[in-house]
């Protein structure tokens, strides 16, 4: 059985940039570049974001990114599994570990922007509890944009 493991992680790895630019090459094809709202490396290792990456088997396989917006606030970015790594609940558990980490925050909610393309993403979404939004924060309203929330305490 693989051995899957989610930390906190630099992403400054090479194997991290790496996965990044496979989101960034997979985002470019699905929608235009100013729906692509994918935050540069340099904003992954500011304070106010906790990076977390996946391993299967100790090899890197995915990420997503914890930006504490506001004081009780977060928003997800950066959610990527790679091709290789699909089928293994990965996803759903780097959410889970993600929604886990802004309660231990202290954060009340969390908000993300995806994008119509990814039923996928979507569905995981849905089914973990997040419910559609309108545009937030500095996010315009895109026709290819879904916006989308979770409250995480009651």
């Amino acid at each position: 059985m693989p051995k899957i493991t989610i930390a906190v992680e630099s992403p400054d790895q090479p194997e991290v940039i790496a996965l990044l630019e496979a989101s960034d090459a997979y985002a470019a094809a699905l929608y235009p570049a100013e729906s692509n709202h994918m935050a540069e490396l340099s904003t992954l290792m500011t304070p106010d974001v906790d990076f977390l990456v996946a391993r299967l088997d100790g090899k890197i396989c995915g990420c997503v990114a914890l930006f504490r917006a506001g004081s009780d606030w977060g928003e997800i970015k950066r959610m990527y599994v790679d091709d290789t790594a699909r089928g293994q609940s990965l996803g759903k558990q780097l959410l889970t570990a993600l929604e886990n980490h802004a309660r231990n925050a202290k954060l009340d909610w969390i908000r993300l922007e995806t994008g119509i393309h990814q039923p996928e993403a979507i569905g995981l979404y849905h089914r973990a509890g997040y419910i559609d939004i309108p545009p937030y924060g500095d996010y315009l309203p895109d026709p290819v944009s879904v916006f989308m929330e979770k409250r995480l305490s009651e």
